[in-house]
């Protein structure tokens, strides 16, 4: 049999095959830390600031010490000189930057509602749940301030007296003749626009449980991360617990969105605590703290204003953002509306000159970080925003604007403003034409036409975008100032048996890693993919990886383990050929078996040679070759990933009461190659269904006082399976060629697409009535109360 004949039989790269982590979860067999327990474990309960923004007085935890089964009540006082700072790891360079010391407890100050300022012990949650009722803690309330605009204004209430104006950093970039292009343009669109503040929301909220062995002086702390070696190197330098005698263990974890990246007060506190205390303590998130406590995402207000000729060319693009940053700087908390934002702001289109500015704000608000997309959404919101505005000043059609614009295919690898960031690879018009045809795009204009003179009020909304994924390389990183390099590693072990052991330094949570990556290492080696594990989460076990986030563990640490199977094949070779005393170029490997060309009876299979790896007897091995079958590979980029596609969005709005209605939705993603499109296809529907909660449904908004009005899942509106429509799906192939794999990412495209999608939709059903713009999200009440205003003597509305 040829080699090309196995191929093409038997590759499982491209295949759809079931997730291999799904039994598990779906027999209620999964593993996650509010499950654990451990031997004489106790119970922390955090006390947490009622006021957005307080001087803290004085705590008295006198009745709390004497409660039913309290070992220990701690504030932030005591915890002062014993644990140092909550790092921000991602500090951008040129941007005057000031980082306020973000303490595990609060000391002096408490800076939001859900700021922790005290935490005590029990036997039992329900002990520590009743103990920190009785802390009583003296405040001073101060005047809060929760709008990023307003809190860099001079007079607005200050949150630190080192940080003048609130202002954390403005960054700016900037690339072509701005000021040239606005001069010269025939048509300025200029819009405020207001990407919602958003809450992550994952089923499993966090947890930590820490355990200690004095007589070791080695700890492990079990919590929920996306990056379990990150959390362990963080833990050390905040708690100064040696780094090589703590483990971070995270099994599986339920659903992450970005939340579950940074380091938080609890697992510092937490440490310390079982260290203090020498019993394992645990800690569960209830939702309330979720809400109050986990950082959320989005939250800007942004200036554009958008220049082109009467044709529809885009000449220029200028940007003001007001990032709410929260009380704190989160790990990676300025990186987000700066790193990740401004540089993408041309999107897929041909925009030659590009200014950017960024005013990151702090406010009496629970600290925002990544979250799905992380600064790709915001991007893209205002550019494909800002496209259907110039449609409508200019009377054309949004897609024909569009492809006036888009990068040509043969103008690739291209140097995008502002800042010359390089796409690797694309073909914009192809994914575009591609979505426009599914949709039947030219179809439901005649038809929306059609509709409009009965009365019915219906959108097609268009999104096309281009994400930045595969984070690194590390040299571009740490230039921006993030604190660690973004390469990955993998460590490859294949048993004398042949079945092989992957470890991998990323940690999946709802991503299919498992099944991808044995995937990856099953088509490479030629070996059945039952043969292949995939191990993850434990930093006693695991090599240093960065983590899964951003898109990036497919492109980065997929990569590595394609090169690390290499590298095992490489070696197998040499062993074959010794075996068969042959020459090594004569080895050919077809469907695990090792054989001299044109003499197929004699052969080896994987497993034979693997077995001779471990016997290392004298004829098993050729000369100066080591024992075993095992390698470590890092592997980081050149370059970052371009995935890239479009999204049409078909709504009707009813004009009686302004709710909307998703009538069909189309998605054409180009993530390179599909290594399971079964996969690909769910992140790309989890992602939509994320986008449009952003658009119609989701927005954590706070009062005045800085009390946030949705902390429950009654106020906070999240989609069911109810609120999402059917979503039709194509792609286009374009290999991304900075990894072995041809792979791009694909697990934020779909949030990225989606809510620009939804929102142009819902504007375009409403155009003709005089309405261009409404804030998300669009829910019925505004969308209503903006029909009222545009026409107030009609009976309708």
């Amino acid at each position: 049999m040829s080699i090309d004949t196995f191929m093409a039989v038997t590759r499982l790269f491209g295949a759809k095959v079931k997730r291999r982590e799904d039994p598990r979860f779906l027999t209620g067999r999964g593993r996650y830390t509010h499950n654990l327990s451990l031997p004489g474990m106790v119970y922390a309960c955090f006390v947490r600031s009622p006021h957005a923004h307080a001087k803290i007085v004085g705590v008295d935890v006198s009745a709390a010490e004497k409660s039913s089964g309290v070992l220990g009540v701690f504030t932030g006082a005591e915890l002062a000189d014993k644990l140092g700072p909550i790092p921000c790891a991602w500090q951008i360079p040129n941007s005057d930057i000031k980082v306020p010391r973000y303490m595990p407890l609060a000391v002096d100050k408490a800076r939001f509602v859900g700021d922790p300022v005290a935490v005590v012990v029990a036997t039992s949650y329900a002990e520590a749940l009743d103990a920190a009722s009785l802390v009583k803690v003296e405040y001073e309330k101060l005047p809060a301030v929760t709008n990023p605009e307003e809190a860099v204004k001079p007079g607005a209430p200050q949150l630190y007296d080192d940080v003048p104006n609130n202002t954390a950093f403005v960054w700016r970039a900037s690339g072509g003749d701005v000021e040239k292009a606005f001069d010269g343009a025939d048509v300025v669109v200029s819009q405020r626009l207001v990407n919602s503040r958003l809450q992550p929301t994952p089923m499993e909220t966090r947890a930590v449980l820490a355990d200690y062995n004095p007589t070791t002086d080695e700890a492990t702390v079990y919590l929920t991360s996306q990056n379990p070696h990150v959390h362990r190197l963080l833990l050390s330098l905040v708690t100064g617990h040696p780094e090589h005698k703590l483990r971070v263990v995270s099994y599986d974890v339920g659903g992450g969105f970005g939340a579950k990246i940074h380091l938080y007060s609890p697992e510092v506190v937490l440490l310390h605590l079982a260290k203090t205390l020498k019993k394992p303590v645990k800690w569960m998130e209830t939702r309330m703290e979720n809400f109050t406590a986990t950082i959320h995402g989005r939250d800007h207000i942004q200036y554009v204003d958008l220049a082109a000729d009467r044709t529809g060319l885009v000449l220029g693009l200028r940007v003001k953002s007001y990032a709410n940053m929260g009380a704190y700087l989160s790990t990676a908390a300025p990186g987000i509306p700066t790193i990740l934002f401004g540089p993408v702001l041309s999107g897929p289109y041909r925009i030659p000159a590009i200014s950017v500015e960024v005013v990151g704000a702090l406010t009496n608000t629970a600290p925002v970080d990544a979250y799905r997309g992380a600064g790709r959404p915001e991007a893209t919101y205002i550019l494909e925003r800002m496209i259907d505005i110039l449609s409508r000043r200019l009377g054309k059609d949004p897609a024909e604007v569009r492809l006036k614009n888009f990068i040509k295919k043969e103008m690739f690898p291209y140097s995008a403003m502002p800042i010359g960031l390089v796409y690797d690879s694309g073909d914009y018009e192809k994914a575009f034409m591609k979505a426009l045809e599914l949709s039947r795009y030219s179809e439901w204009r005649k038809k929306q036409e059609e509709m409009r003179a009965k009365g019915k009020l219906i959108g097609i909304g268009i999104s096309s975008y281009i994400e930045i994924c595969g984070l690194g390389p590390s040299s571009v990183a740490r230039a921006t100032g993030f604190g660690l390099g973004l390469w990955e590693s993998t460590i490859i072990r294949v048993h004398p048996t042949g079945k092989v052991s992957v470890y991998i330094g990323g940690h999946p949570h709802g991503q299919g890693e498992e099944t991808t990556f044995a995937q990856i290492v099953a088509d490479r080696l030629q070996i059945p993919i039952e043969d292949v594990e995939i191990l993850h989460g434990d930093t006693a076990m695991i090599p240093f990886g960065m983590g899964t986030y951003g898109s990036r563990t497919t492109p980065v640490a997929g990569a590595s383990v394609a090169i690390g199977c290499d590298r095992i094949l490489e070696k197998a070779r040499k062993i074959a050929a010794h075996l068969l005393e042959a020459g090594e170029k004569d080895i050919e490997y077809v469907a695990g078996k090792f054989y001299v060309r044109e003499m197929p009876e004699k052969s080896k299979s994987f497993a034979e040679v693997a077995y001779a790896a471990y016997g290392a007897g004298a004829n098993e091995l050729p000369q100066g070759l080591e024992p075993g079958l095992e390698t470590t590979v890092f592997f980081d980029p050149p370059n970052f990933t371009f995935p890239f596609g479009t999204h049409i969005c078909i709504t009707e709005v009813d004009p009686e009461t302004g709710k909307v209605k998703v009538l069909e939705y189309y998605a054409v993603d180009d993530c390179g190659n599909r290594i399971n499109p079964m996969i690909v296809e769910g992140q790309i529907h989890g992602g939509i269904a994320q986008g449009l909660a952003q658009a119609l449904y989701e927005e954590a908004s706070y009062d005045s006082d800085g009390q946030l009005l949705t902390s429950n899942l009654t106020e906070y509106l999240v989609p069911t399976a109810m609120e999402i429509p059917r979503i039709e799906t194509a792609e286009t192939v374009t290999p991304s060629p900075v990894n072995p794999l041809g792979v791009k990412g694909i697990g934020e495209a779909g949030t990225i697409a989606s809510t620009p999608a939804v929102v142009n939709s819902v504007l375009d059903a409403l155009a003709h009535l005089g309405l261009l713009h409404i804030d998300m999200p669009l829910k019925p009440e505004k969308i209503h109360t903006a029909l009222r205003q545009s026409n107030p003597r009609s009976k309708t509305f």
